[in-house]
């Protein structure tokens, strides 16, 4: 505000130049009002300077703080609201969309007070100056306002328009790097790059035709601006001629009318940015909204021998968007210190049961019971504190071997450590690798094989000593040899109850109870002898790995 003021002020000392300084060829009054330029140009300067610093500091940190906020909210979003937003659009609003309003939020601290302060403030200046010739700004700044507004509320639809297409081509990219080995082994490289050179298309037409809408703004505003000045030029020539007008009051007034398209033309950039910013903070509102069930709850209070750790009350779930149930009426009790095998064809519901225990998803129907009180009603990281997840794909982060394994437990003692390795079959992956538990894994794990990362993300859950061990299909990269070593360590484990998932009979057979699962419902529950006996299914799993006894 006190730049745009000296900024104002500079008009009227001209105009004193003009009209005493050089009309009464007044050298030493000259010479002040020019130092006086100079010393209104040196603090407003230094205001300028003062007041872009912290616009800059104010925007960086407020969007830094907006990243932080977004990030955990989306670290505490279910795995089915997560598969709804999808993982390219929630990096692009952390990544672009929050870099946008960055931008918006230091042009609007820099410029939205500045610009129409000096525009407004012109016309009033104006009017002091002299009545008649500001007439003409009074006609001139509601035509431009029309203009810049008008394009404004057009411009921040089609903005929405282009990072929603910015959000495919992301997504588009992501997969293909990703998936880049498997594009490469089925030699689908020329498909890749024409389905990428579509989705860039897209977006490159949508970007072309809102900046040519957008570039409209400039040169309309210098057009309505200089047609003001052209007719105040020749109107004031008209009365200067006269005698009811100075030379200097003239100047001055097509000063102001040049401040005010300079200002217009920095206001018309700020629109443009600030419909960007309004078009993704409307983006970043909308996953802040996204409700977070989350209920204060503490461990439930030591229970009895006889109540099930888990317990699958009639449970039915369906995933969002689909057209069926994924599970249907899943009804089982598992004690506490049992292992339990799970089996069944590909795409039988084995995952989803597992997922179900630690509120990965939440069921449609029926209830999940951990120690007799349902999931939905634990805090969540109370309920996964108490379970040790191996996930169906492998996933390890950039860092060394031991950040690693602490994610299982921060606190873990080397130890600790090497326990669980030894458990996990694993010992040797640490032993064989230049520098032991220091030793760098890349990211993803790209520097070990599929049985080690398998191996070393089954030694990070048995870190977390938890009271519930899931193993979804974990063991499948392993030979049987190891696979049969490590089922033999975790049923050493007797104080843990444990989930063993795998298409493999031999993996499950020694397990106290065996869940037969068949396109989404349960074919049969009991011990191998039992379900080999009886169980229709689990017989031709397991008939089809085994020859049968004649």
């Amino acid at each position: 505000m006190l730049e745009a003021f000296l900024d104002l002020l500079v008009p009227l000392v001209m105009a004193a130049i003009i009209d005493q300084g050089i009309a009464a060829n007044d050298r030493p009054y000259i010479l002040r009002m020019g130092l006086l330029l100079v010393f209104l140009g040196f603090v407003g300067l230094t205001f300028s300077i003062t007041a872009q610093y912290f616009a800059a500091k104010a925007s960086v940190f407020f969007c830094a703080k907006i990243r932080h906020a977004l990030f955990a909210h989306i670290e505490k979003l279910s795995f089915t609201q997560m598969d709804q937003a999808g993982s390219s659009t929630l990096i692009t609003r952390m990544t672009n969309d929050v870099n946008q309003v960055q931008s918006g939020v230091n042009l609007t601290l820099r410029l939205f007070l500045r610009s129409p302060f000096i525009v407004f403030g012109a016309m009033i200046m104006a009017f002091t100056v002299d009545v008649k010739a500001a007439w003409i700004f009074a006609v001139v700044i509601p035509l431009l306002c029309i203009v810049v507004f008008g394009i404004m509320l057009w411009s921040i639809p089609q903005y929405k328009r282009v990072q929603s297409a910015l959000d495919r081509v992301l997504g588009i990219t992501r997969e293909n790097l990703t998936g880049v080995r498997v594009i490469r082994a089925f030699h689908q490289e020329e498909n890749e790059a024409e389905r990428f050179e579509d989705g860039n298309s897209i977006l490159v037409r949508l970007q072309q035709y809102v900046g040519r809408m957008s570039a409209l703004m400039n040169p309309i505003t210098y057009i309505i601006v200089n047609i003001g000045t052209l007719i105040l030029i020749y109107s004031g020539a008209l009365r200067v001629e006269s005698g009811s007008l100075s030379q200097g009051e003239v100047i001055a007034l097509v000063n102001y009318m040049s401040q005010i398209l300079v200002e217009l033309v920095k206001l018309a950039n700020l629109i443009i940015t600030m419909t960007k910013a309004f078009a993704c903070a409307n983006r970043i509102q909308s996953v802040l909204e996204i409700p977070v069930e989350e209920k204060p709850s503490s461990l439930p209070d030591a229970t009895s021998n006889d109540t099930p750790i888990v317990e699958f009350n009639h449970v039915s779930l369906t995933y969002a968007g689909a057209g069926a149930e994924s599970l249907s009426d899943i009804h089982f009790k598992v004690m506490k210190g049992q292992t339990i095998g799970i089996i069944g064809g590909t795409g039988s519901g084995k995952s989803s049961v597992v997922n179900l225990i630690p509120g990965f998803y939440k069921a449609t129907a029926g209830r999940v019971l951990v120690d007799g009180l349902d999931v939905k009603d634990y805090e969540p990281e109370t309920l996964r504190n108490r379970i040790g997840m191996v996930l169906q794909k492998a996933v390890l982060f950039k860092g060394t071997i031991r950040e690693n394994l602490l994610w299982g437990n921060a606190n873990a003692s080397d130890e600790d450590l090497y326990r669980a390795l030894d458990i996990a079959q694993a010992r040797e992956v640490v032993d064989k690798k230049e520098g032991g538990l220091d030793a760098q894994i890349a990211q993803g794990g790209k520097n070990l094989s599929g049985g080690q990362k398998q191996r070393l993300t089954i030694a990070r859950a048995i870190v977390r000593k938890p009271d519930i061990l899931i193993l979804d299909d974990s063991a499948s990269a392993l030979d049987f040899a190891t696979d049969a070593k490590l089922r033999k360590a975790i049923h050493e484990l007797s104080d843990m109850t444990v989930f063993i998932v795998s298409q493999r009979s031999s993996s499950i057979r020694h397990a106290d109870q065996i869940i037969v699962l068949d396109d989404g419902e349960i074919a049969g529950i009991g011990t191998h002898e039992e379900l080999l006996s009886g169980c229709t299914v689990y017989q031709e799993i397991y008939y089809s790995q085994f020859p049968k006894e004649v």
